[in-house]
């Protein structure tokens, strides 16, 4: 965790594995049941880069239906052959969201912090994160604004939205690359793997409890 400023005015939330369940989970779960060495769909996003089906998704540029042959084929290149579409359908079931996380994120708005959201996502129809956008004061996601996680624009454009400089912000994300960008323009960071853990360590920066008492 970086050196926190004096004052904070935001905290800026990732979505996948911070207020919803873990897609990395799901990919994992995916990788035991059909034998797929741990970590490797991941490998392959990160190998195709932004070329990727995987990055092209989350920047808008491929529909979900165009996204499983494309993602296929970027799978079946890195030495895993998968169902993209069955994956996907993991992925869904497992973004489960973390009533304790919306509940702390109401408590920092009562307290007249700002509060947003970065998310790596991709365009559904059943609307994906639209059921959250009231909870907070800036939403901005990849899929729309076709720029990703960790590339620094997408930070910028969060705290502009904002009205904020990067040093007035915490950014808790579950990713260790989004969060060293992050660390990088000057925000204070929280590597979430325990929720519960990430919230107590969150309240220590701002200090007020964001959690009914034990």
């Amino acid at each position: 965790m970086s050196r926190p400023p004096a004052n904070y005015r935001a905290v800026i939330f990732d979505v996948g594995g911070v207020i919803v369940g873990s897609p990395l989970d799901a990919i994992a779960a995916y990788e035991r049941e059909h034998g797929i060495p741990a970590g490797l769909i991941n490998r392959v996003v990160v190998t195709t880069g932004a070329a990727g089906a995987w990055s092209r998704l989350e920047r808008g540029e491929l529909s979900l239906e165009d996204f499983y042959p494309a993602f296929d084929a970027d799978c079946a290149r890195g030495g895993c052959p998968i169902s993209a579409r069955d994956l996907m359908i993991r992925v869904a079931a497992a973004t489960v969201v973390r009533p304790a996380m919306l509940d702390a994120i109401a408590r920092i708005r009562g307290q007249g912090l700002l509060v947003a959201v970065i998310t790596n996502n991709w365009i559904t129809e059943d609307g994906g994160t639209d059921a959250l956008r009231d909870h907070f004061d800036v939403f901005i996601e990849s899929a729309v604004v076709g720029v990703r996680k960790p590339d620094p624009v997408i930070f910028h454009l969060a705290c502009d939205r904002a009205g904020i400089a990067p040093a007035e912000a915490i950014f808790l994300d579950d990713i260790g690359a989004n969060l060293k960008t992050a660390r990088a323009l000057g925000m204070t960071t929280i590597k979430v793997a325990d929720p519960d853990a990430a919230l107590a360590e969150l309240e220590g920066l701002l200090g007020f409890p964001l959690r009914p008492p034990a």
